[in-house]
């Protein structure tokens, strides 16, 4: 043994060094049991904190399912109907009275190039619907009378809830086809030889009766006659009010911009050309609309809720004071403490965020079967719902946290 060499055992020998004791790691499913653990011992308080945010969830999915399933059913009719109906009305004179489309004005659109059907109605100003004699004049219920021509059906689109539309063999006689809302109006359920409804003093059977017609809602309140029939007993004068055109997908634009000077030559500007396809789309636009102001509101639903989480995680921070001081006396780190409140904050606002997904779900999926809409629910709802309420746990619950690990030991196991 060599000079200077210390044995072990003998007096001025080194002694060795303790192993520092590394804390245990905790792995994620150690994380996702201990993050667990405050919500299975406060059931009720966990289910209360979830519900806050499962409401602002629940609102947010269905108010865009909602609102998108019924764009779906929207793009679906229009898709159906098509987007190339213009319709022709008469505007104002200069002096401000009404106008008046010339009696050829149907036949001269007619003649435009892309022009692929034409049809007409025209108002009967003096002719008041009722379902029998006995009702009030006043009582109009809003009801218009309409001469119609036979192939109106198939310009509007227009289908058939009951009975049969003019036909050639029909319009010459006192036959009336009423719209989806005027029969609505007047009891009438069902088209007959037996049914009747007086229109400007004389009887007219009902032979059919027409479903909505979205791109042509001025039938749904009127009451269709043969145009032969309005002239002949009605005293018609045969100027058309509303004529209906179908055009080539590719020119709608262009027969709009000349359908004031063909429908009415000599006073284009006393002429209106609409698109009622706009009209729709419109609509649409205004929903849309509507469902930014319905997510406003599931917003502050949902920030409501994180802050019903945060609230009882710092209460769940202040009961657990013993708890903390045991896990740091056994060894716990600051950081293993936080992320236990941490994923207790996750694993509380996740419990609400999927519950209210799917509760959003089956409010959009139960109301689009009841409005017969086709069912549509963007993914991108439910994952934002989701993700959402996951960045709102985390920061309800990162003060807690935090809070938490700072506790030490000795506070926390004196506390009472």
């Amino acid at each position: 043994m060599t000079a200077g060499t210390l044995r072990p055992g003998r007096p001025g020998a080194e002694r060795p060094r303790p192993a520092r004791l590394r804390p245990a790691r905790l792995g994620p499913g150690d994380v996702v049991k201990v993050g667990a653990v405050g919500l299975r011992t406060r059931p009720m308080r966990a289910f209360l904190s979830a519900l806050g945010i499962a409401i602002g969830i629940a609102a947010m999915v269905a108010v865009v399912g909602v609102s998108s399933s019924s764009r779906a059913d929207l793009d679906r009719a229009l898709a159906a109907l098509g987007t190339n109906l213009l319709t022709v009305t008469p505007g104002n004179t200069l002096t401000g009275g009404q106008a008046q489309l010339p009696l050829e004005a149907e036949e001269m659109v007619g003649r435009i190039g892309p022009v692929e059907e034409v049809s007409a109605v025209g108002l009967l100003d003096g002719a008041k619907v009722y379902r029998n004699g006995k009702i009030p004049k006043a009582q109009t219920n809003g009801l218009a009378a309409y001469a119609a021509r036979t192939d109106l059906r198939a310009a509007t689109g227009a289908r058939l809830r009951s009975g049969v539309w003019l036909t050639a063999a029909t319009q010459d006689f006192p036959a009336v086809v009423l719209g989806s809302s005027a029969a609505d109006r007047l009891g009438i359920g069902h088209a007959g030889t037996d049914v009747q409804v007086l229109i400007g003093g004389k009887w007219f059977t009902v032979v059919g009766i027409l479903e909505p017609a979205p791109l042509a809602p001025e039938l749904d309140s009127a009451a269709l006659v043969g145009w032969p029939a309005a002239q002949a007993r009605l005293g018609f004068d045969g100027h058309p009010t509303t004529i209906y055109t179908r055009s080539r997908d590719a020119s709608v634009e262009q027969v709009r911009e000349v359908l004031g000077a063909t429908a009415n030559p000599e006073a284009p500007n006393e002429v209106q050309v609409s698109r009622p396809s706009d009209a729709l789309a419109a609509k649409k636009a205004a929903g849309e609309a509507f469902t930014g102001l319905l997510l406003g509101v599931g917003a502050v639903a949902l920030l409501v809720g994180g802050v019903g989480v945060a609230n009882t995680m710092v209460i769940s921070v202040l009961e657990r004071r013993a708890e903390i001081g045991l896990r740091r006396s056994l060894g716990a780190t600051r950081g293993q403490i936080r992320t236990q409140f941490l994923a207790e904050s996750l694993l509380l606002s996740a419990l609400g965020g999927l519950g209210g997904a799917a509760i959003g779900a089956l409010v959009t999926g139960g109301y689009a079967v009841y409005q017969g809409w086709p069912i549509v629910i963007p993914a991108w709802a439910v994952l934002g719902g989701v993700a959402a309420t996951l960045v709102i746990g985390a920061v309800a619950g990162l003060y807690p946290a935090i809070r938490a690990s700072r506790l030490s030991p000795t506070e926390a196991l004196a506390a009472p």
